[in-house]
């Protein structure tokens, strides 16, 4: 062999060598498909929920104002507390109503006497007149004197019973049960009572049972009124189930009842004002108190997936699955309420479809990359 062939040949079997461990190495130094865990969406009937904002409202509110006029004595609450109905309040100083009420009894003691002694002179004609001592005349005139004493009685013991009732109006008493506010007006102030033009003096709400008002959309009031679920055939409220939880709070653990509806529909904002009842004999609820509040809208069949498997695009929401030659296949979905502790997907799925519910934050794992599946599993929570 001659010197050039030799060296050709050699140099094709160097070339040929290090072709192969180019080739070995990178097969050798390719990622392997990243693993992820695959499951099913799962499939369960739910029940639905339809959720509205609104506030909590006292059930009942008063002003608390003075009948009569006067100056502040006493105040007899501290601030914020709880008082029931009749627990005094306010005193206003009694000295003139009580001077009112003995001007006024005596009134009607000097009445009483005249109607005596107007009825002993009509006693005493009446026996004169069987002789003719006394014209009938005079016996008329004094029955027309006791007819007038006894008028005179009648409107001194209103009097009294007037100034009496004033009297009784200088203690403020609360009218209803429930947590009073602060007090507008300290001691010594003079006050304007009546009517009109009255001083207040601190409002009471009532916080046993309190409200919950909230708007429905009028589309939603249609499909409410067509199931008649807020309203029986005689066009009462239904007494509708209800649930309700506050800003803080993750579980429907408050329940109540519908108690009334509206009777039109804000032409404005095409909703209708709602209203919920809910005992709180603990008086945590207070009225302005933000919350959410849901009632029962039926039954349907659904596919459930965790919130952890939910990617956004924009303005979209996309679950990744894992389609032919095991690549990432993302599919843009329409999502619902959670149902036990899983989130609804009304649109986008199906049953046939393996979402990967595991392995998902590792950035290799993006649409068209090819992975190894495992079996994965889809639970419910066991709380809401």
């Amino acid at each position: 062999m001659s010197r050039s062939r030799f060296i050709g040949v050699v140099l094709t079997a160097i070339a040929t060598s290090t072709g192969l461990t180019t080739f070995d190495a990178a097969a050798q130094g390719a990622p392997p498909a990243p693993p992820v865990q695959v499951a099913p969406p799962l499939a369960k009937r739910i029940t639905n929920w339809d959720e509205f904002t609104g506030r909590f409202e006292a059930s009942e509110q008063v002003e608390i104002r003075a009948r009569v006029s006067g100056f502040i004595d006493s105040v007899h609450f501290p601030d914020g507390a709880l008082v029931q109905k009749g627990d005094l309040l306010f005193t206003i100083d009694q000295r003139p109503y009580k001077l009112a009420v003995d001007v006024a009894r005596a009134d009607v003691t000097r009445a009483k006497a005249q109607v005596e002694l107007s009825q002993n002179e009509v006693d005493r004609a009446e026996g004169l007149t069987q002789n003719r001592t006394i014209t009938a005349r005079d016996v008329d005139q004094r029955r027309a004197n006791l007819n007038s004493a006894v008028g005179t009685l009648q409107g001194a013991e209103a009097n009294l019973k007037n100034a009496e009732l004033n009297l009784e109006w200088t203690e403020v008493r609360a009218p209803l049960s429930g947590r009073i506010s602060n007090r507008r007006v300290d001691p010594g102030n003079l006050i304007a009572g009546g009517q009109s033009g009255a001083t207040l003096l601190t409002t009471i709400v009532a916080v046993s049972p309190i409200y919950f008002t909230f708007d429905v959309s009028e589309a939603d009031f249609l499909r409410y009124s067509r199931m008649a679920s807020l309203r029986d055939g005689s066009g009462k409220d239904a007494g509708v189930p209800v649930e309700v939880k506050l800003s803080d709070e993750t579980k429907w653990g408050r329940r109540g009842k519908v108690n009334f509806v509206d009777n039109a529909v804000n032409a404005r904002s095409a909703t209708i004002r709602g209203r919920a009842v809910f005992d709180n004999k603990d008086q945590f609820l207070t009225p302005g108190v933000f919350g959410r509040l849901r009632f029962f809208a039926g039954e349907s069949d659904a596919l459930l997936v965790p919130d952890t498997v939910l990617v956004s695009d924009q303005a979209n929401k996309i679950v990744l699955t894992v389609g032919p030659e095991n690549k990432v296949v993302p599919k843009r979905v329409e999502l619902g309420p959670i149902s036990e502790g899983l989130r609804v997907i009304r649109s986008g799925l199906s049953v046939e479809d393996k979402v990967i519910v595991g392995g998902n934050a590792n950035p290799m794992v993006r649409p068209g990359v090819a992975v190894t599946p495992q079996p994965g599993e889809i639970k419910v929570a066991t709380t809401n």
